[in-house]
């Protein structure tokens, strides 16, 4: 589980140009809520952010109102275009509290041979564990699996502490058989000329 500091400053000016000053300055406005308490408004640094946001659910420590609270990303706005960071919503957690996220579904191994296909039904899964030790990922091997083979939840080792927030039953990963592509229209008219 990472976890990253970051410095946070209180933001006291709200709207599109506060926003757009903040992001000009470098900084991504955010708000952190949860536990009952009033949302705090707050100007993250923007590039120690989008770095931390590269890890999946990273833990991040934050000043909040003079002392040091952990947080959860909870949603993160985009620019469409550019791509960079335009607002963040935090979730506050505490230690030993549980809290549901997704993670990444990772594979390792090979398929059997036959030019099989591996199709992801999720691409992470729904889990709970404790907040301040949530796994990044889970591993799962596709080793020699055939056409025809499903993994499903329970059938994926989960690290200790966590648990299932997914049916059981719900299919992760199924190994197709690839399929003939069929012609294309242009290829088939193409054929039918030469014929005639």
């Amino acid at each position: 589980m990472s976890e990253v500091r970051l410095a946070a400053e209180p933001r006291t000016e709200f709207g599109k140009g506060a926003a757009r000053r903040a992001r000009r300055a470098g900084l991504v406005p955010g708000v952190v809520y949860g536990h009952g308490q009033a949302p705090v408004h707050l100007n993250l640094p923007g590039h120690a952010l989008m770095m931390a946001l590269k890890t999946p659910n990273v833990l991040i420590s934050l000043p909040i109102e003079g002392k040091d609270e952990f947080v959860l990303p909870k949603a993160v706005q985009r620019d469409a275009i550019k791509g960079f960071l335009e607002h963040v919503d935090l979730l506050l957690v505490r230690r030993g509290e549980k809290v549901t996220v997704e993670i990444p579904v990772l594979t390792e191994g090979e398929l059997a041979p036959g030019g099989n296909l591996l199709e992801y039904m999720l691409n992470a899964l729904p889990v709970e564990a404790e907040a301040t030790h949530l796994p990044e990922n889970v591993t799962v091997s596709i080793e020699g699996l055939e056409a025809g083979v499903s993994i499903h939840a329970k059938d994926i080792t989960l690290p200790k502490g966590t648990i299932l927030s997914v049916d059981p039953e719900t299919v992760v990963l199924q190994v197709v058989a690839a399929q003939a592509e069929a012609p294309s229209e242009e290829a088939a008219e193409a054929a039918e000329g030469t014929e005639g």
